[in-house]
């Protein structure tokens, strides 16, 4: 009898391996290295980890003030608030520079470019945010749903307000707009394009101000509407200095001029004792002007106001991406 042929074990077939090490690494990186989407996760990541560590002094100063449970969020002052929203700044920063250095490209690619830091783009956005949040609560007025009140504050104590509020909605501005129309716009948009990624953050920007006590959802349906308008400044001046103005100069009249809710949130030391007076639909209710009927309509006059003032730029092939459609 012959002996049986020897067989020997099979070995792994190293091309199956690289085959799978290929496909895992498609998912993440692209020939022009990560992926936006996940660049936008590393991102968010980075920021709220470093905006949370800036924050632990905020909270271990009122924890001092005011003993007892951990408050789900803090009083809506000037003080506190110009804490936070120096906390969110700071998370932001520190997460571009980060994805700058990885991306190997400037900040100012991301919509701000340092070149025009306040510069006529952002007063020009002070002037249309001043006169919009007048112009839904004038239109409110004259439809007998709100009262200008008279002055609340004078001297040293309207001076202080006046500067706290002043730079906690300058940065608020900054913040938000850099946040949501900034790096992610920029990101999100080489993944999927500027409308989607608009629409997406116009999104994401609405819901997340559904976290604020006496807001609802059609308060969050408007913030969703005016992101969008940000969004369509941004494709029609090239940057984020005219949206980081109107929103900051929008927030402030709101808050500290005429002292009504900013979604949801009314805060003391106000110019104004203002009230409002009338059924929901007009006045916003306890979410404010910007849950009115009026604030839509003066909304859609702005889209269509600004896409006459500031006409469209045509798109060349190497037009940046936070430009493309």
């Amino acid at each position: 009898m012959g002996t049986p042929p020897q067989t020997t074990p099979s070995e792994p077939s190293s091309n199956g391996t690289a085959g799978i090490e290929d496909r895992i690494t498609k998912v993440f990186v692209s020939r022009e290295g990560i992926r936006p989407g996940w660049r936008w996760l590393i991102f968010v990541a980075i920021f709220f980890i470093v905006m949370t560590i800036a924050a632990i002094p905020i909270l271990v100063v009122y924890m001092r003030q005011n003993p007892g449970p951990i408050p789900k969020t803090l009083p809506f002052t000037a003080p506190y608030m110009l804490a936070e929203e120096a906390a969110t700044v700071i998370g932001l920063i520190v997460a571009a520079l980060l994805m700058s250095k990885i991306e190997s490209r400037p900040l100012g690619q991301y919509g701000l470019p340092l070149r025009d830091a306040f510069g006529r783009r952002f007063w020009e956005g002070v002037i249309w945010g001043f006169v919009a949040i007048t112009s839904v609560l004038v239109l409110i007025a004259a439809l007998h749903g709100f009262s200008f009140g008279k002055i609340a504050l004078s001297g040293s104590v309207l001076a202080s307000y006046a500067v706290l509020w002043g730079l906690t909605f300058l940065l608020t501005g900054f913040g938000e707009e850099f946040l949501f129309r900034g790096y992610s716009q920029f990101t999100l948009t080489q993944g999927i394009r500027f409308w989607p990624a608009a629409i997406l953050l116009s999104l994401l920007f609405g819901a997340g101000h559904l976290s604020n006590i006496g807001e609802g959802w059609v308060g969050a349906l408007s913030a969703a509407t005016i992101g969008f308008f940000f969004c369509f400044t941004l494709r029609r001046t090239g940057t984020i200095w005219f949206a980081v103005g109107l929103h900051a100069a929008w927030d402030y009249a709101e808050t500290f001029i005429f002292g009504v809710p900013n979604s949801g949130l009314l805060a003391p030391g106000q110019l104004l004792n203002s009230t409002f007076h009338g059924p929901r639909w007009l006045t916003g209710g306890t979410v404010g002007p910007e849950a009115s009927v009026v604030c839509f309509a003066v909304m859609g006059l702005l889209f269509v106001i600004f896409h006459f003032v500031y006409p469209a730029v045509p798109l060349t092939p190497t037009a940046d991406h936070n430009l493309r459609e």
